[in-house]
């Protein structure tokens, strides 16, 4: 099957630290050393002749209220055909390193905010990752009861704004049946290169590129 990205695209990458994974500031073509130069390294490999673009605007620590405060600079002044956000994991942390959690409810209104603005301004092909965790430890084990609300938010949008959706929690979760947890996400939360590459593999399998 062909992938769904057309000739000329240009794909943006939006989300927090797994996004940002060190992306160089000044250099507004730096990918970072993770999912998304990975995911791009490959498509280029596979199709060539396409000329698809990629751009990373992850910024570790963002919250979906950060992605709302600059869409404007970040996103919709880039005009990206393709958009992927992967957000919802610090919604989730803050509450348990930093008491300040978000709400699902409030977690669900920000990201509607965004994904309205963005259809109503750009309408691209909109790509949703589920955000994820495999507990490493005992304590991480109670903060599915926070993101597993927001994961069904995520599946929700999915649905309602008719978008591609990476199913990556649940990839994870079956990835940690053949190697542990901290294998693929050495804190629980972040990508060892092998956690990044099944996020990329998984990103690729959903635009049938792979």
């Amino acid at each position: 099957m062909a992938t769904l990205i057309e000739d000329r695209s240009l794909v943006l990458f939006q989300g927090d630290s797994i996004t940002d994974s060190g992306r160089q500031r000044y250099e507004s073509t730096s990918l970072g050393d993770g999912y998304a130069l990975i995911t791009a390294a490959w498509f280029s490999a596979l199709y060539p002749t396409k000329k698809v673009s990629f751009l990373n605007r992850g910024i570790s620590g963002n919250r979906v209220t950060d992605l709302v405060a600059r869409w404007n600079e970040d996103c919709i002044a880039l005009a990206p055909q393709y958009l992927s956000i992967l957000i919802g994991v610090n919604d989730m942390w803050r509450r348990y390193d930093s008491n300040d959690p978000t709400s699902t409810e409030e977690f669900e209104s920000n990201y509607r905010r965004l994904l309205d603005q963005t259809v109503k301004e750009l309408n691209p092909k909109i790509i949703l990752c589920e955000p994820f965790l495999l507990p490493v430890n005992e304590q991480q084990k109670s903060w599915r009861s926070d993101l597993d609300p927001k994961i069904e938010v995520v599946r929700r949008l999915a649905s309602d704004y008719k978008t591609i959706l990476v199913p990556l929690d649940t990839v994870f979760a079956e990835a940690a049946q053949q190697r542990e947890p901290a294998y693929w996400l050495p804190d629980g939360v972040h990508t060892s290169p092998a956690g990044a590459a099944l996020i990329a593999q998984t990103w690729l399998k959903a635009l049938n590129a792979l």
